[in-house]
């Protein structure tokens, strides 16, 4: 029988937590043919998820999580759950409510015939706004130009990742995460299925405006060096311009005589020129700061508790003790 993790981030979810467990429960419960296990991992919640997750264990044998010693942000919760996942497949879902699980059963299907990343895109968000879908798309179509790795539009961290692709995540360490665009890095044989996303089940939404507008910028920054790209080229032509001016200046100079006149102008193109430089100090500041929080090489998150950590020390007790006797069997 084959094992499925189900992944499930979670932060401040008290609200929702006991109503997506209840769900799981039941989704699966009719996937029969398949062993689960439900992997949640607490973001450094301050509210009492972590209590309704501890309950969810005492009575469920099929629950495990990860509790984090803070709150690092979805990204690398995600990056804990990759790597205490130990099914051959991971499904990864929204604590809210608005990923229906019901499209476990189309995943699964699909991950059978062969496909190693199943991706849920999603066609319609009830209450979205259409400015909020504007600026999405927006956004997507300014990432896909000036990426070099495809990214799916409207295709989330919703979806099915066959073992192999856990693995190959699990290698890419870096401490500002865009995990949508690394799982186009990865490769491996995709598949496509839609879902229209429901309202949230209870509480509000963690992601405000400053975190969204963090995310777009990893996004662009870690796939792309375009922004350095265009702001040399627009260097270059301010340049250009600028040496030309400065001919035009030095001949006519010299033939009818310096000027007063002209302050107003001068003043206009030197905070125009210093408005450029700081603009491209501020780009080149950006790759520079992701390059220094890389090279601390820093561990991407701490754990505070895990649930079979128990466990896992009697296993290491016990390949220790085995090891000792496989060296005493080889000395005699």
């Amino acid at each position: 029988m084959k094992t499925i993790t189900i992944l499930i981030p979670a932060y401040n979810e008290e609200a929702v937590i006991d109503k997506m467990y209840k769900k799981l429960d039941v989704v699966c419960g009719e996937l029969s043919q398949y062993s689960f296990e439900f992997l949640f991992v607490n973001d450094g919640s301050k509210d009492r998820t972590m209590d309704y997750i501890k309950e969810f264990k005492r009575r469920d044998s099929r629950v495990q999580y990860v509790d984090l010693s803070r709150n690092f942000g979805k990204e690398t919760a995600m990056l804990a759950g990759f790597d205490y996942a130990k099914g051959d497949a991971v499904i990864i879902i929204d604590a809210d409510l608005q990923q229906p699980p019901e499209t476990f059963a189309e995943m699964i299907h699909w991950w059978e015939e062969g496909y190693d990343d199943v991706y849920a895109v999603r066609i319609e968000r009830e209450g979205e706004t259409w400015f909020k879908k504007w600026t999405s798309n927006t956004y997507y179509t300014l990432l896909q130009k000036v990426a070099k790795v495809k990214v799916y539009p409207q295709a989330g961290d919703f979806r099915l990742l066959d073992k192999k692709c856990i693995v190959a995540l699990r290698q890419l360490r870096e401490h500002e995460r865009y995990t949508k665009g690394m799982y186009g890095w990865i490769g491996f044989k995709k598949k496509e299925i839609s879902y229209i996303a429901e309202p949230r089940a209870a509480g509000e939404t963690k992601w405000k405006l400053s975190a969204l507008l963090n995310l777009a910028l990893n996004g662009i920054t870690s796939y792309s060096t375009m922004p350095l790209r265009i702001w040399s080229i627009i260097g270059f032509i301010i340049s250009m311009f600028a040496f030309i001016y400065m001919a035009v200046e030095i001949i006519r100079t010299a033939l009818f005589g310096a000027e007063v006149a002209g302050y107003p102008s001068l003043i206009a193109g030197i905070l125009f020129l210093g408005g450029i430089q700081l603009i491209s100090l501020g780009i080149i500041g950006e790759y520079l700061g992701r390059v220094f929080v890389e090279t601390k090489e820093r561990p991407v998150y701490f754990i505070q508790e895990y649930s079979e950590k128990e466990n896992e020390q009697k296993n290491q007790i016990q390949d220790e003790w085995k090891k000792e006797m496989d060296l005493k069997h080889d000395e005699n």
